[in-house]
Protein backbone atom coordinates (compact mmCIF):
# COMPACT_ATOMS: atom_id res chain seq x y z
CA UNK A 1 0.00 0.00 0.00
CA UNK A 2 1.54 3.44 -1.04
CA UNK A 3 2.01 5.84 1.76
CA UNK A 4 0.60 9.72 0.86
CA UNK A 5 2.99 12.43 0.94
CA UNK A 6 2.88 15.22 2.62
CA UNK A 7 0.82 18.31 1.87
CA UNK A 8 3.39 20.14 0.07
CA UNK A 9 2.55 23.29 -2.63
CA UNK A 10 5.59 23.34 -5.47
CA UNK A 11 4.35 25.46 -7.55
CA UNK A 12 4.11 28.01 -4.07
CA UNK A 13 7.14 27.12 -2.90
CA UNK A 14 9.84 29.70 -3.00
CA UNK A 15 13.46 28.18 -4.02
CA UNK A 16 11.66 26.05 -6.78
CA UNK A 17 9.66 29.14 -8.00
CA UNK A 18 12.75 31.33 -7.73
CA UNK A 19 14.99 28.72 -9.69
CA UNK A 20 12.40 28.14 -12.67
CA UNK A 21 12.17 32.36 -13.06
CA UNK A 22 16.35 32.34 -13.10
CA UNK A 23 16.20 30.04 -15.74
CA UNK A 24 13.56 30.98 -17.89
CA UNK A 25 14.77 34.22 -17.85
CA UNK A 26 18.73 33.50 -18.67
CA UNK A 27 17.26 31.80 -21.49
CA UNK A 28 15.20 34.37 -22.54
CA UNK A 29 18.31 37.05 -22.88
CA UNK A 30 20.47 33.79 -24.30
CA UNK A 31 18.40 33.54 -27.49
CA UNK A 32 18.84 37.31 -28.03
CA UNK A 33 23.28 37.32 -28.05
CA UNK A 34 23.75 33.33 -28.78
CA UNK A 35 22.24 33.61 -32.40
CA UNK A 36 24.08 36.63 -32.76
CA UNK A 37 27.36 36.09 -31.20
CA UNK A 38 27.66 32.33 -30.69
CA UNK A 39 28.10 32.38 -26.64
CA UNK A 40 26.92 30.54 -24.49
CA UNK A 41 24.86 31.69 -21.19
CA UNK A 42 28.01 30.17 -19.25
CA UNK A 43 30.29 32.60 -21.41
CA UNK A 44 28.19 35.36 -20.75
CA UNK A 45 28.30 34.88 -16.76
CA UNK A 46 32.21 34.59 -17.51
CA UNK A 47 32.43 37.66 -19.95
CA UNK A 48 29.99 40.21 -17.87
CA UNK A 49 32.11 39.21 -14.10
CA UNK A 50 35.24 39.50 -15.28
CA UNK A 51 34.41 42.73 -17.40
CA UNK A 52 33.04 44.33 -14.23
CA UNK A 53 34.53 43.21 -11.32
CA UNK A 54 38.63 43.31 -10.83
CA UNK A 55 41.15 40.40 -10.77
CA UNK A 56 38.38 37.68 -10.97
CA UNK A 57 39.69 34.27 -11.26
CA UNK A 58 37.91 30.58 -12.12
CA UNK A 59 37.37 30.03 -8.81
CA UNK A 60 35.84 33.54 -7.72
CA UNK A 61 33.67 33.39 -10.67
CA UNK A 62 32.38 30.35 -9.45
CA UNK A 63 31.41 31.12 -5.93
CA UNK A 64 29.41 34.43 -7.60
CA UNK A 65 27.84 32.93 -9.94
CA UNK A 66 27.14 29.38 -9.01
CA UNK A 67 28.66 27.75 -11.66
CA UNK A 68 30.33 24.83 -11.28
CA UNK A 69 34.38 25.58 -11.60
CA UNK A 70 34.37 23.20 -14.65
CA UNK A 71 31.41 24.73 -16.28
CA UNK A 72 33.18 28.47 -15.87
CA UNK A 73 36.46 26.69 -16.89
CA UNK A 74 35.32 25.70 -20.33
CA UNK A 75 33.39 29.14 -20.45
CA UNK A 76 37.08 31.27 -19.92
CA UNK A 77 38.62 28.76 -22.37
CA UNK A 78 36.14 28.89 -24.87
CA UNK A 79 36.17 32.85 -24.30
CA UNK A 80 40.19 32.59 -24.78
CA UNK A 81 40.13 31.18 -27.81
CA UNK A 82 37.62 33.07 -29.35
CA UNK A 83 40.34 35.88 -28.65
CA UNK A 84 37.78 37.70 -25.93
CA UNK A 85 39.38 36.67 -22.74
CA UNK A 86 43.13 36.05 -21.44
CA UNK A 87 44.22 34.15 -19.05
CA UNK A 88 47.09 35.14 -16.89
CA UNK A 89 48.81 33.13 -13.47
CA UNK A 90 48.62 35.25 -10.35
CA UNK A 91 51.76 36.39 -8.69
CA UNK A 92 50.38 35.77 -4.93
CA UNK A 93 49.31 32.32 -5.63
CA UNK A 94 50.26 30.81 -8.80
CA UNK A 95 47.89 27.95 -8.92
CA UNK A 96 44.92 30.99 -9.81
CA UNK A 97 44.28 32.01 -13.12
CA UNK A 98 43.32 36.03 -13.32
CA UNK A 99 41.36 36.60 -16.61
CA UNK A 100 40.73 39.89 -17.94
CA UNK A 101 39.10 41.14 -21.19
CA UNK A 102 41.23 41.82 -24.15
CA UNK A 103 40.41 44.75 -26.42
CA UNK A 104 37.78 42.58 -28.34
CA UNK A 105 36.48 41.13 -25.20
CA UNK A 106 35.30 44.79 -24.20
CA UNK A 107 33.65 45.45 -27.94
CA UNK A 108 31.67 42.55 -27.24
CA UNK A 109 30.15 44.12 -24.38
CA UNK A 110 29.47 47.21 -25.81
CA UNK A 111 27.40 45.26 -28.28
CA UNK A 112 26.22 42.91 -25.70
CA UNK A 113 25.44 45.25 -22.87
CA UNK A 114 22.72 47.33 -24.85
CA UNK A 115 20.76 44.00 -25.79
CA UNK A 116 20.89 43.25 -21.58
CA UNK A 117 20.07 46.37 -21.03
CA UNK A 118 16.89 46.34 -23.37
CA UNK A 119 15.69 42.78 -22.25
CA UNK A 120 16.25 44.23 -18.48
CA UNK A 121 14.02 47.52 -19.29
CA UNK A 122 11.13 44.65 -21.24
CA UNK A 123 11.44 42.98 -17.64
CA UNK A 124 10.74 46.02 -15.37
CA UNK A 125 8.22 47.57 -18.29
CA UNK A 126 6.30 44.36 -17.74
CA UNK A 127 6.51 44.57 -13.43
CA UNK A 128 5.60 47.98 -13.77
CA UNK A 129 5.40 49.71 -10.42
CA UNK A 130 6.64 46.23 -8.43
CA UNK A 131 10.04 46.31 -9.60
CA UNK A 132 11.00 48.23 -6.87
CA UNK A 133 9.39 45.96 -4.04
CA UNK A 134 11.17 43.37 -6.46
CA UNK A 135 14.23 44.76 -6.44
CA UNK A 136 14.40 45.34 -2.70
CA UNK A 137 12.94 41.59 -1.57
CA UNK A 138 15.74 39.93 -3.68
CA UNK A 139 18.06 42.58 -1.67
CA UNK A 140 16.71 41.04 1.31
CA UNK A 141 17.43 37.21 -0.02
CA UNK A 142 20.97 37.65 -0.62
CA UNK A 143 21.46 39.25 2.41
CA UNK A 144 24.47 36.94 4.02
CA UNK A 145 23.24 35.82 7.50
CA UNK A 146 25.23 36.93 10.56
Amino acid sequence: MAKTLPSFDLESYLPYRLTVIAAELSAGLAKQYLARFSISIAEWRVLVNVGYTKGLSVRDIEKRVGLEKSKVSRAATKLETKGYLAKQVDSDDRRLLKLTLTDAGVQLLHELIPIAENYQAGLLQKLDHQADALHAALDKLMEKPK
